[in-house]
Order: C-alpha cells, then sequence, then structure tokens
C-alpha cells in the first residue's frame, strides 16, 4: 500500500525497494555460518560458573579446595579481578562475579577454567559457599514501601513523569470516568542459542574476544573495565548470532568477561556456553508491569484526561530500567490526542531476576494497557473500537502528549482501515460446535524511532570500493538477524551501480570500525543506512559518476588521480529534546504507525485460545527490501502472540521455576494460523530513501488485539497477560460468560 508518487520513485530504483535475497542465507541454510560455540583453538579450555544458591544472602565464606580436580587450571573469585569487578550503563553496580551479597539466584560467585567442560562443571558444583540467608523482596509495589534495601542507594531505579494540561479539569469536564489496572509479566526472550563467547589471549597482553552478542561496542567496555586493560587491547568480534531481540547486550557482556578473565589468568583461549537452564536464570527479562490507567471522556469519545501510574519490575539490578521506562512515559497514552495528562511510570528493584532490553522496549507493556482500555472504554460509551480511535487518533500536525508537533505523514486511519477492510473480506464464522467461540479485536500503536532523547544517536559505515568493481561494507551497527547485511548491501548496489554478489559486509569488529552505537530501538535501517549513504555519495562524487557512468573506467581514472576509494560515513540523528521535570518535548524526531488484528477462537470449556488469523499494517516509511519487512512481520506477530498467550517466565520468591523449553511455551504452528502482512509507505526525510523502521512495532500490538478478540467472543475480558487458559476461565466465570 503506497501512494502513486511513491510507487514510480521506485520505478526508478535498481535494487532498493526490491526483494532481494539475503546475502548471508546460503551459509545459514548450508550449516557453515559460524556461531560462537563453533570456534575452536589450541589449548583451549572450558569454563563454568558457580551460581548462587539463594535470591538474597550474605556471602560468609567460600571454599574452593574440593574443586581443584585434576584437568582444572584456574578457579576465580571477586578477589583475583585485575580491573573493576563491576559495570552498569548508568548504575555501575551489578557484578561479574561477587564475594558479598548476593541479590538474584542469576549472581556468579566462582569461575572455573578446565580441561573439559564436564571437569569445569563437577568442579564448581564441588565449591561450597556458606551464606547468611537474608529477607527477599520479589514485588515492584513491596519493593516502594518497604524499609528493606536491595541496594544502599535505595530501591527506586527511576522515576519518570509527563505533565500536560490540568487532569483535574480534564476529568471534570468528561461525562465518563473509567479506571482500570493490568499487569503484564516476565517474558524470556527465547533465542536458540544461548550465551556464549571464546576469550583468546594476545601477545600484547590483551585480548580477543568471539561472541554471542548484540553489541559488541558495549561488550568491549565491559570486558576492558573488568580487565582493567585500555579499550584498545580489548578486541571483540561479533559471531553468527541465533537470536537476540534485545537479550544479548548486557547477559552476553558477563560471559564474555567471565570468559576473558579466565583467559588472561591461565594465558589459554577458554570458552564458556550457558546451558539453556543457566540462561534463564541468568539472562534479564521483559519487565512485568503493573499499569493503572483513569481515563475521562465526553459522550461522542473524546478523550478529556487520561492519569496513568505504571509500576515497573526492574529486578536485582539496574540495567536499562530507566531508558525501558522512559520510552513507556513518552508513548503511555498511546497514539491519541489527550489535552490534560498526568503520568508517572517507577522502576523499582526487587531480588526477582534482573530485567532489561527485550523487543518492543517499554511498548508492548503500555500498548496492551491503552488498548485494552480503549476498548473498554467504548463499550462503556457504547460505541465501536473504530470510532472512539478514529475521534482521537494523532493526525498530521497534531500534538503529542509531550508537546510535539508531528510534521510527518500520520498514518493510523489507513492502517486501521487496511486491517478492518481485509478481516472483512469474510464475515466472522462461528465454529459449529457451540464448545467454541469466535472474537476479533485489534489494536493500534505510534512509536518512537531510534534512540530519541535517550542519548546520543549517531553511527558510522565504511564502503572500500575495490579496483575490479568489488566492494567491502562495515558498520559500526551490528547484525542480529534482522537482515541488517542485505539492506545496507542492496543501498550500496543502488548507489554505486554494484551488483549484490560483488559486495562483502563483514561481521561487526570493534578494531576496525567506530563505536556505532547498539542494534536496539529499530535504530539500524534509519541510521546505519543513512551511514551507508553518506560513505556511497561521497565515493560517487571522488568517482564522477554523475558524469563518466561506466564504474570500472571511473574506478581507473580515480585511482589514476591518487585519490582514495575508501570512504567512511557518519550519520547523526536529527534533533531532540526533553524536559526531565515536565515530561515535555520532541522525544523522537520520526515515528511509525501500525494496527494489528486478529480472528481468535476460544474453548469456553478449558479457555485455551488459538489465533485463526492475524493481520498487520506498517507504516514503514519505505519498504527497502519488502519480502523482509514481511518476514519481521511474520517473526514480530507470531512473538506478540506468545506475549498474549502463553509466555511468562514463573518466579516463585526469585526462584525460576520454569527455566526450560517444556515449560516456557513459546507459539507454535497449532496456535497461530494465518499471517496477512500489509505493508503501508510514507517515504519520510529522515531516512535512506524514505525508510524509517519495522523490527520492534511487529511484536507490541497482537497481545491487546488477542484480549478486545477474547473479550468479543466470551464477553469476558482479561485484564492480567498472558492469556492462559486459566485466566481466559477465570474471566469468564467472573463475567457470568457461557462456559
Amino acid at each position: 500500500m503506497d501512494s502513486k508518487g511513491n510507487s514510480e520513485k521506485k520505478k526508478d530504483l535498481t535494487c532498493v525497494g526490491k526483494s532481494v535475497r539475503r546475502v548471508d542465507g546460503w551459509p545459514k541454510v548450508l550449516g557453515k555460518a559460524k556461531y560462537t560455540a563453533d570456534h575452536s583453538f589450541e589449548g583451549m579450555l572450558f569454563a563454568a560458573v558457580k551460581r548462587a544458591d539463594f535470591p538474597h544472602a550474605r556471602i560468609k565464606s567460600i571454599d574452593v579446595e574440593g574443586a581443584q580436580l585434576p584437568g582444572v587450571e584456574a578457579i576465580m573469585l571477586e578477589e583475583d579481578i585485575p580491573g573493576n569487578p563491576r559495570f552498569g550503563a548508568l548504575n555501575p553496580h551489578q557484578p561479574v562475579i561477587i564475594s558479598d551479597i548476593v541479590r538474584y539466584l542469576g549472581d556468579g560467585i566462582a569461575l572455573v577454567a578446565a580441561k573439559s567442560e564436564k571437569i569445569a562443571r563437577e568442579a564448581a558444583k564441588r565449591i561450597v559457599v556458606s551464606y547468611e540467608e537474608l529477607p527477599g523482596l520479589f514485588d515492584p509495589r513491596e519493593a516502594r514501601k518497604s524499609e528493606l534495601s536491595i541496594h544502599p542507594e535505595g530501591n527506586e531505579i527511576v522515576h519518570h513523569v509527563l505533565r500536560k494540561g490540568e487532569v483535574s479539569e480534564g476529568f471534570a469536564a468528561a461525562d465518563v470516568v473509567l479506571e482500570r489496572d493490568y499487569q503484564t509479566q516476565f517474558q524470556e526472550h527465547a533465542y536458540l542459542e544461548p550465551e556464549a563467547a571464546v576469550a583468546v589471549p594476545q601477545p600484547d597482553g590483551g585480548i580477543t574476544v568471539y561472541g554471542s552478542m548484540q553489541h559488541p561496542f558495549s561488550t568491549r567496555r565491559v570486558v576492558a573495565r573488568v580487565l582493567g586493560l585500555p579499550l584498545a587491547k580489548v578486541r571483540v568480534i561479533q559471531g553468527e548470532l541465533g537470536g537476540g531481540f534485545g537479550g544479548k547486550d548486557e547477559s552476553s557482556s558477563i560471559v564474555c568477561a567471565r570468559a576473558a578473565l579466565l583467559a588472561l589468568k591461565t594465558g589459554k583461549p577458554v570458552k564458556l556456553v550457558n546451558t539453556r537452564e543457566e540462561s534463564f536464570v541468568e539472562s534479564y527479562k521483559r519487565h512485568p508491569y503493573y499499569l493503572h490507567y483513569k481515563v475521562g471522556a465526553k459522550k461522542d469519545g473524546t478523550l478529556t484526561a487520561m492519569e496513568i501510574e505504571i509500576v515497573a519490575d526492574g529486578g536485582a539490578y539496574a540495567s536499562m530500567s530507566t531508558f525501558v521506562t522512559w520510552r513507556s512515559v513518552v508513548q503511555a497514552t498511546g497514539p491519541y490526542t489527550v489535552p490534560n495528562v498526568k503520568t508517572d511510570v517507577y522502576a523499582y528493584h526487587t531480588n526477582n531476576t534482573y530485567t532489561g532490553a527485550f523487543r518492543g522496549f517499554g511498548s508492548p507493556q503500555i500498548v496492551y494497557a491503552s488498548e485494552s482500555l480503549m476498548d473498554e472504554l467504548a463499550a462503556e460509551l457504547k460505541i465501536s473500537p473504530a470510532e472512539i480511535r478514529k475521534k482521537n487518533f494523532y493526525q498530521q500536525g497534531g500534538e503529542t502528549a509531550t508537546g510535539q508537533t508531528l510534521k510527518h505523514v500520520v498514518s493510523l486511519e489507513p492502517a486501521l482501515d487496511a486491517v478492518l477492510a481485509e478481516l472483512n473480506k469474510k464475515p466472522l464464522e462461528q465454529n459449529a460446535n457451540p464448545v467454541f467461540s469466535r472474537g476479533r479485536g485489534f489494536a493500534c500503536s505510534y512509536r518512537g524511532v531510534a534512540l530519541g532523547a535517550e542519548g546520543v544517536d549517531a553511527t558510522g559505515a565504511v564502503v572500500n570500493l575495490l579496483e575490479d568493481g568489488s566492494a567491502i561494507v562495515s558498520t559500526g551497527v551490528a547484525e542480529n538477524g534482522q537482515g541488517l547485511r542485505t539492506v545496507f548491501s542492496q543501498i550500496v548496489s543502488e548507489e554505486l551501480g554494484i551488483p549484490l554478489e560483488k559486495i562483502v559486509f563483514l561481521d561487526c569488529d570493534t578494531s576496525s570500525i567506530a563505536d556505532g552505537g547498539p542494534s536496539v530501538a529499530s535504530r539500524c535501517t534509519i541510521m546505519g543506512g543513512n551511514a551507508v549513504r553518506h560513505a556511497c555519495l561521497q565515493l560517487k562524487e571522488r568517482l564522477n559518476l554523475s558524469e563518466q557512468p561506466d564504474l570500472q573506467k571511473a574506478i581507473k581514472a580515480t585511482l589514476n588521480a591518487g585519490k582514495s576509494l575508501y570512504a567512511f560515513g557518519w550519520h547523526n540523528a536529527p534533533k531532540v529534546s526533553w524536559d526531565e521535570h515536565t515530561g515535555q518535548g520532541d522525544a523522537y524526531f520520526t515515528y511509525v504507525y501500525a494496527c494489528q488484528g486478529v480472528e481468535v477462537e476460544v474453548n469456553n470449556q478449558t479457555g485455551e485460545t488459538k489465533v485463526l488469523r492475524a493481520v498487520a499494517a506498517h507504516d514503514v516509511g519505505m519498504a527497502l527490501n519488502p519480502q523482509q519487512v514481511e518476514l519481521q512481520i511474520y517473526g514480530g506477530v507470531t512473538m506478540g502472540a506468545g506475549y498474549g498467550l502463553t509466555e511468562e517466565v514463573i518466579l516463585e520468591k526469585g526462584v525460576t521455576k520454569n527455566p526450560n523449553f517444556n515449560g516456557y511455551h513459546i507459539p507454535d504452528s497449532r496456535m497461530i494460523g494465518e499471517i496477512v502482512p500489509i505493508i503501508i509507505e510514507n517515504p519520510d526525510a529522515a531516512g535512506p530513501f524514505g525508510a524509517k523502521t519495522i523490527g520492534e512495532p511487529t511484536c507490541e500490538l497482537l497481545a491487546p488485539a488477542i484480549a478486545n478478540a477474547i473479550l468479543q467472543a466470551t464477553g469476558a475480558r482479561v485484564r492480567t497477560i498472558p492469556a492462559t487458559p486459566a485466566r481466559v476461565l477465570h474471566a469468564m466465570q467472573k463475567e457470568g460468560a457461557p462456559a
């Protein structure tokens, strides 16, 4: 779906805008792609970690004598760390290994390196730790008011505010005021490849680390800090990634740092690979949110006020909680014009597994609540869910809750119309068996692109054009499986006229390119793509391609003139602003818009819910590779279905009760039927060829759409996700729906 003008522009392109095959596809299909655990070096040792036995305890003593088995070459405690044992993006209080206070079950206490993994794991088991168990906090609402402090600085990680207008006046002007509470869960990233690292000591006293990580540069910072080395002596090379979804940042940095510590101590390469159970217990999760919404509206559906309070479980360490919850405060009202807003978002420490970056990054939680709320308000006012949304949607030139004027194309209504048109191609047909009920629902969202006012947003890329007309490309943002290599190669091909098969894309290596920031916030296409294009434009000018269309002749002439065919492109994001005291400002330089609709079938006797059909309409600015956009939609919708229906890490007093896939259920083909992707294109001046983003918006909408569809099917509102069979049945019994 796009405008005629955009279609005409795409006709003039030769590679961009086309569904070309992934440039890294064949090595993966043929099993030739090299993942971190595939690396092997002569004399390599294997590592294991001794982890905590209690979620909150004081360590009294550590006895390693029983771990001195034949084949064990090193045992390390916190006191053996040559640098700083703690790290953290904002609060450097997270330990690589710890010797004083355990704050969750994933804390590491000792490291072992041995000649085999079996010996290393056995040795780790034999390390004896004496504890004084401490009382724990396992609910952020309790941590909010408790006198017990998990950290010396207290339990509050952050408090974000947003103030616009006067909510008291807004509620006074309302004909209807509604208050609702919603709750979301711990979600596991569930990547197939657990965290892994191989560290190799270098002759100059430095270290090279091969790792399964999403952001090699943040890993380099952690490793250098822990080893007490300058950044220049720490080289981090990203291995092929077997899934990340935001989960392989701090978790992977810890694994890399532990392997590096043992490698420097032994002088030998060391491999450390987490088991699935270790990954579940140790790695950070999606933040659970407790959300209270109060909304006021006129009889015709016009919103007058929203008052929102959100409490997030940050777990044992701060990690990305400050940034995750900031995005929540920006977008908590949903894509709706609300003249009076009061929002408070808090994150608190608990002794649960800590929480951090996860695809969607603070949006899935608030989209679930705000889009459930809009359907509840529509029912209260006896108007349709579509009507109330259209009545209040952001419009081009309109103003957000943060006071930002939207100067780009706002495509909420086209996205909603596209989804409803697709769903309504067939009438909703009930199952002939009365045990089953069917219903439809949808949800809409807007999302800030890139880092926004979270921090400085800039990145770089290198395009090295060679004398035979081939090219080598590298970027400061890393390929995490999302197709970055392919899209960037398409940009190079388009700008320089080089066939894709003559372009080689290098793995991200911290010693060969400048730090370009993390592959997060759906920023890679718009930021990295611009950087690649800047490099290409430099080369085009140097080659004088506007006057010399023959690339090979242009290359020869440029080389003969003594000019370089190596170009470094750097891109800075457009200016943004933020007032942390009021929550006002231009939070992001542009936004994307989306709607997802779903048809579900509910078993009224068991509460089991299946997705029969999902329709997802997303405005991506411009689809640089339409097939890859569709694949992102397929994956995101599936992940959203898991978030809405089945996925939940069960923690009881800090103990993970389902640390494997036999107890943690990700969706499969039996649970999800047809997925229909709809691509909307409104080119944005901020992006390369008008492109914006697609990765994260795809996973934040299906959970509320499912909840709204369950309501239509059964008459029961599920306000806590995932909507497990037990929760659906409970809601049906509470509402008196048919069972």
